[in-house]
C-alpha cells in the first residue's frame, strides 16, 4: 500500500476507538485514497492495521453503509466498497460551511466544557444538584434517536450549572448551540450514542465523586469522540 494509506489505516486510539475508525475510513473516502467503486482493505487486514477489534470495525462498516458512503458485495469477488455516488457535501443543503468554523467551534468548546467538568468535581455539590445531575443523566442514557441531542445538551448544560458560574454556563450554552447546529448535519449512530452514555456516565461519576482529574478526562475523551465524527463526516 501507498503511504498515504499507511497514513490513514494507523492505529487508533484507544478511548474513541468507533469513532475514530468511522473518521479514518471517511478520510479515506473523502481524500480520494479508496476512489469510487474500489474496495476497501479486507477487514481483517484493516481491523489490524487501525488496531480496533473486528466488531468495532464491522460496526463503522455499517454505520458508513448506512449514511450512504459504502455498501457491501458478496461472492468470491465481495468484500465493502465505496458507493459510486456518494451523499452530498454539508453545503449541499444551501447554508454556509467551512472547516475554520467547525474547530474554530470545537476548540472553544474543549475549553469550556473540560473546564467545567474540572470546576463540578472540585466544587462539592449539594443535595439538590447532585440530583439535577443524576435526573439528567437518567434522561440522556433513555432517550431515543429522535430525542437525543436534546437530552443530551441538556445533561451538557447541567454540567455547567454544577460549576456554580452563570457565565460559564451561557458560554457553554452558547458553543452548544453553535454545536448543535454542526451535528445537525451529521447522522445520528446508535453505536456512538452507546458509546457517549457511557462516557456520560462516568463523567458524572467522577464529578460526584469530587475527582477533579477523572471528570476533565472523562469529558475530553467524550468532546474528542464527537470531534471525530464531525470531522469525519463534515471536513
Amino acid at each position: 500500500m501507498d503511504s498515504a494509506v499507511d497514513m490513514l489505516f494507523r492505529p487508533v486510539r484507544a478511548g474513541n476507538a468507533f469513532e475514530e475508525t468511522v473518521e479514518r475510513l471517511l478520510q479515506s473516502i473523502r481524500l480520494g485514497v479508496v476512489r469510487a467503486g474500489e474496495r476497501l482493505p479486507p477487514e481483517r487486514e484493516l481491523a489490524e492495521r487501525l488496531g480496533v477489534s473486528r466488531v468495532t470495525l464491522r460496526e463503522a462498516i455499517r454505520a458508513l453503509a448506512d449514511a450512504g458512503y459504502v455498501e457491501s458485495r458478496r461472492g468470491r469477488y465481495g468484500g465493502t466498497f465505496v458507493k459510486e455516488t456518494l451523499p452530498a457535501s454539508p453545503g449541499g443543503d444551501g447554508r454556509s460551511f467551512d472547516v475554520e468554523s467547525l474547530e474554530d467551534v470545537l476548540s472553544l468548546r474543549y475549553v469550556l466544557e473540560t473546564g467545567a467538568a474540572e470546576l463540578a468535581a472540585k466544587r462539592g455539590l449539594p443535595a439538590a444538584e447532585r440530583a439535577h445531575l443524576r435526573d439528567r443523566l437518567a434522561e440522556a442514557s433513555a432517550a431515543g434517536l429522535d430525542d437525543y441531542r436534546r437530552r443530551d445538551s441538556r445533561l451538557h448544560l447541567a454540567v455547567a450549572e454544577a460549576t456554580g458560574s452563570a457565565s460559564l454556563t451561557s458560554a457553554v450554552a452558547d458553543v452548544r448551540t453553535a454545536v448543535n447546529r454542526f451535528l445537525d448535519r451529521i447522522p445520528l449512530l446508535e453505536r456512538n450514542l452507546e458509546h457517549s452514555n457511557d462516557q456520560h456516565e462516568r463523567l458524572v461519576a467522577a464529578i460526584l465523586a469530587g475527582d477533579v482529574g477523572a471528570a476533565r478526562q472523562a469529558m475530553a475523551e467524550h468532546l474528542d469522540g464527537t470531534a471525530s465524527l464531525l470531522r469525519a463526516f463534515l471536513s
